[in-house]
């Protein structure tokens, strides 16, 4: 399967404008409070989905909580 190079430019444009039409402040304050969150024991559900209705995006999102649990990586055993 091939993809046309045009699907991935179109893509570009279509997060450009969101992250244009979007309230940069209202996302700001939603991955605010997931970090917050993670950083305790509450459910990060209901914080996701929050960031999720304001147009947050899934990187931002996980981004987000990469910030307070980090990155795995599996240790090798040998």
């Amino acid at each position: 399967m091939q993809i046309d190079e045009s699907v991935a430019h179109r893509q570009a444009e279509r997060l450009s404008k969101l992250r244009a039409d979007r309230s940069k402040d209202e996302v700001a304050r939603r991955l605010n409070a997931l970090r917050t969150a993670a950083q305790g024991a509450d459910n990060l559900m209901p914080f996701i989905f929050d960031a999720a209705k304001s147009y947050a995006t899934l990187g931002e999102i996980c981004d987000a909580m990469r910030d307070v649990f980090g990155t795995y990586e599996e240790v090798a055993i040998t």
